[in-house]
C-alpha cells in the first residue's frame, strides 16, 4: 500500500473550498447546477459502485466515523470532520481500498465526500397527509413551497391511500378509501379521483368488489391511463362457474399452496390494471398483469406449475410467507406497496413489502402475452424480469443474503437525474428502528432483460449510494432523486418530510403539523406546469442573495442582497446544527440591492449558513469562516 502525503491533500482541499464556494451560489445557472450535481455524485458514488456489499458496509462505518449520517453529521463542525477525515485517510484508509473488484483510491471518495455541498432543490412539494379515519369529514392535498407555504391545497370527501401525483396540465390525481372496501389490510384504497387546478372533481372510479380491491400505489402513464395496483382474492377451490380469477381449477389449494394463515380462508394475490379514464365515472381495462399466471410451488408434483423453486426465479413461490399474518383477518399475501414505470424501457417496478423484494415485469406485453411466459419485448411474457433484495423468497441463499426489510417507494431515476436509469428506494427496516435509502444499479441488458449471477441471484451485491441515519418508519414512505442531485425522502410514520444532498447533507425539510401520516411526498420544478399555470409568487422569484465576499473570510465577510419591494427584512447566520448564531439585520429596508456586513470575531471557525427573509420568502446560502 502506498503511504498518502498530506500536502498535495491539504492544496488540493483549498482548490476545491475555492471550487465549493463558486459553485454554492444561491441561484448557478442551469449548467453549472447541472455539472455540480453530476460531479458530487459521481465522486461520491465512485467507491460504493464496486458492488460489494460487505466492502460497503466497512466502508459506510469508516464514512459515519469520520463524518456522521443525517442529523449526526451535522453537529460535526466543519473543521472537526476535515481532521477526522485526515485522521481516517492517513490511519485506517491510507493508500487504496481493495475491493471485490476493483481497486479504488480511497482519498478521492473520501475528499469529495467531504468538501462538495449542495443546496436545496427550488421546487414545490407535493402530499397528501391523513389519518386512519376514513370518516373523516375532510381531507386535503397540499402544494407547499421551500418555505412550507401551501401554494395550491385540493379537498377531498375521503381519506388518502397513498401519495397524490400533479400532471404538467395541472390536474392531480388522487386515490383514496372507500367507505366499505372488500378486502382490508395497511394501505387499502378502492378509489381513484381526478382533480382541476381549482379543485373540482372531474373524474371518480373505484375498483372495490368481491374479487379485486384497490390498495396503496397507483401511477400515471404518457398516454394519460394509470396503473392500479389491486389485491385479488382467491378461494381455495374455485368451482365450476367461478367469477374468481384464473376460474374452476385455479383456488389457491389447488395451486400447490399448502395453508393460509387466516380464518377467511383466503388467499390475496395481485394484479395490476392500466385503466382509461372514461366520462365523469368510468374506466376501460386496457391492459392487465396477475401475479396469479406466474406460480411455481415444489410440493405437490401432480400439479402443472410444479418445479425446483431455485431454478425458477422467473416465478413466485406460491408457498413462500404467510397470507394473513397478525392483526384482523385478512388474506393479504404479497402485499405490493409501490408501483413504477420505465417509458423508455416499458417495463414495471414493484414493491413486496412482506417478501422484501422489488420486482421488474415487461409491460410492452399484450394482456394476453402478460398472462404467459412468452412475448413482448424480453420475450418473457408476464414472467419476472428481475428481483432483489431477498433471494430467500426464490430459493437461494439464507438470511445473510437478505438485504431488503419491508421496502416501500421503489421508483426509476430519471433519466438526465445524477444516477439516472438506477432505481431508488426506502428500505423501512434497515436496521432495529432505524430507516435507509438505497439507490441500486440493476445488471440490465441492452435487449431490456437482466443479468443472473452464476450462483442463481440477481446483482448488484449492495447499493451504490445509500443515506440512513436518525429517521424510521415501518409504513408506507419512499424517496425520489432531484434534478441537482439531492434526495427528498418521506418518512410516512412521522410525517416527516426532508432533502439530502449527494453528500449526506439535509439542505430542507418539513414537518406536518398534527402528526397525521404522509405516504409519501414528490417535488417538482417551479417550471414543471409551464407558464400557464405558475404557482410561485413572481416577487418570491426577485429575492436575491449573492455569494459573500470574501469566502473563506476572517473575521468579516460582505452579503450582499436585494428584495424587490418595500418591507421588513431578516438576515439570520445559523450553524450546521440549526442553532441561531447572529441576528445580522432585522429592520425595514427599500426595494433594490443592499449590502450589510458580518463580524463573526466571536464564533469559531466552520461552515454557517446565512438565511434572507422577506415577506413570506427566504433564500439561504453557506459561508465559511476560516481562522
Amino acid at each position: 500500500m502506498k503511504q498518502l502525503s498530506l500536502r498535495p491533500l491539504h492544496a488540493f482541499s483549498m482548490i476545491l473550498e475555492t471550487l465549493y464556494s463558486w459553485m454554492s451560489g444561491p441561484r448557478p445557472s442551469m449548467m453549472m447546477d447541472t455539472l455540480r450535481a453530476q460531479y458530487i455524485y459521481r465522486s461520491q458514488s465512485f467507491l460504493s459502485d464496486t458492488r460489494s456489499w460487505r466492502t460497503g458496509r466497512m466502508i459506510r462505518s469508516l464514512s459515519i466515523a469520520a463524518l456522521g449520517t443525517g442529523q449526526e453529521r451535522a453537529r460535526v463542525s466543519y473543521w472537526k470532520r476535515v481532521l477526522m477525515l485526515r485522521t481516517c485517510w492517513v490511519g485506517s484508509l491510507s493508500g487504496t481500498v481493495q475491493t471485490k473488484r476493483v481497486r479504488v483510491p480511497a482519498l478521492k471518495y473520501l475528499l469529495f465526500f467531504s468538501f462538495l455541498s449542495g443546496q436545496v432543490y427550488n421546487g414545490n412539494t407535493l402530499f397528501s397527509a391523513y389519518t386512519d379515519d376514513p370518516d373523516e369529514e375532510e381531507h386535503y392535498s397540499n402544494l407547499i413551497n421551500n418555505d412550507g407555504n401551501i401554494l395550491r391545497s385540493w379537498s377531498h370527501e375521503r381519506g388518502a391511500a397513498s401519495m397524490p401525483y400533479l400532471l404538467q396540465d395541472s390536474t392531480l390525481i388522487y386515490p383514496y378509501r372507500v367507505m366499505s372496501p372488500s378486502m382490508s389490510n395497511g394501505g387499502v384504497g378502492g378509489g381513484l379521483s381526478l382533480y382541476d387546478w381549482d379543485g373540482a372533481l372531474l373524474w371518480s372510479y373505484e375498483i372495490a368488489d368481491d374479487i379485486y380491491q384497490h390498495h396503496h400505489d397507483v401511477h400515471p402513464m404518457p398516454n394519460g391511463n394509470i396503473l392500479v395496483l389491486a389485491w385479488e382474492r382467491h378461494l381455495s377451490t374455485q368451482g365450476e362457474g367461478s367469477v374468481y380469477y384464473g376460474g374452476e381449477g385455479r383456488g389457491w389449494s389447488e395451486m400447490g399452496r399448502t395453508s393460509v394463515q387466516n380464518p377467511l380462508n383466503q388467499l390475496w394475490s395481485e394484479a395490476i390494471f392500466e385503466i382509461e379514464p372514461v366520462g365523469s365515472d368510468g374506466a376501460n381495462i386496457v391492459w392487465e398483469w396477475h401475479l396469479w399466471d406466474h406460480l411455481v410451488q415444489d410440493a405437490d408434483p401432480t400439479l402443472p406449475n410444479h418445479g425446483d423453486v431455485s431454478e425458477h426465479p422467473e416465478l413466485m413461490d406460491i408457498n413462500y410467507g404467510g397470507a394473513g399474518v397478525g392483526g384482523h383477518p385478512h388474506g393479504d399475501w404479497i402485499h405490493f406497496n409501490a408501483i413504477d414505470h420505465n417509458a423508455e424501457l416499458d417495463q414495471i417496478v414493484l414493491s413486496s413489502r412482506n417478501n422484501s423484494e422489488i420486482y421488474i415485469i415487461d409491460h410492452s406485453t399484450t394482456t394476453e402475452e402478460a398472462a404467459g411466459h412468452t412475448g413482448g419485448n424480453s420475450g418473457m411474457g408476464g414472467d419476472l424480469l428481475y428481483r432483489w433484495g431477498n433471494p430467500q423468497v426464490y430459493g437461494q441463499g439464507d438470511s445473510s443474503e437478505q438485504q431488503l426489510s419491508e421496502e416501500h417507494g421503489v421508483n426509476w431515476i430519471p433519466a438526465g437525474y445524477p444516477g439516472g436509469g438506477n432505481l431508488i428506494l426506502y428500505n423501512n427496516n434497515y436496521e432495529w428502528e432505524q430507516s435507509a435509502v438505497f439507490e441500486l444499479v440493476t445488471p440490465l441488458n441492452q435487449d431490456g432483460t437482466y443479468d443472473i449471477s452464476m450462483d442463481g441471484t440477481y446483482g448488484p451485491e449492495g447499493p451504490v449510494w445509500m443515506y440512513t441515519g436518525e429517521f424510521f418508519s415501518l409504513i408506507q414512505s419512499g424517496a425520489f432523486r432531484l434534478p441537482n442531485g439531492n434526495t427528498l425522502i418521506t418518512v410516512a410514520a412521522e410525517a416527516y418530510i426532508f432533502e439530502v444532498d449527494a453528500d449526506h447533507d439535509i439542505v430542507w425539510d418539513y414537518q406536518f403539523p398534527g402528526g397525521q401520516m404522509i405516504a409519501r411526498a414528490q417535488k417538482y420544478s417551479l417550471e414543471y406546469l409551464g407558464n400557464d399555470r405558475s404557482v410561485h409568487d413572481p416577487e418570491s422569484m426577485d429575492i436575491e442573495l449573492y455569494v459573500n465576499y470574501p469566502n473563506p473570510f476572517n473575521p468579516a465577510t460582505r452579503i450582499r442582497f436585494s428584495v424587490p419591494a418595500s418591507g421588513s427584512v431578516n438576515i439570520s447566520v445559523y450553524d450546521l446544527t440549526g442553532d441561531l448564531v447572529a441576528t445580522i439585520l432585522d429592520q425595514s429596508l427599500l426595494s433594490g440591492a443592499h449590502t450589510v456586513r458580518w463580524n463573526a470575531r466571536q464564533h469559531p471557525s466552520g461552515v454557517y449558513i446565512v438565511r434572507i427573509g422577506a415577506d413570506r420568502y427566504a433564500r439561504t446560502q453557506k459561508v465559511m469562516l476560516l481562522k
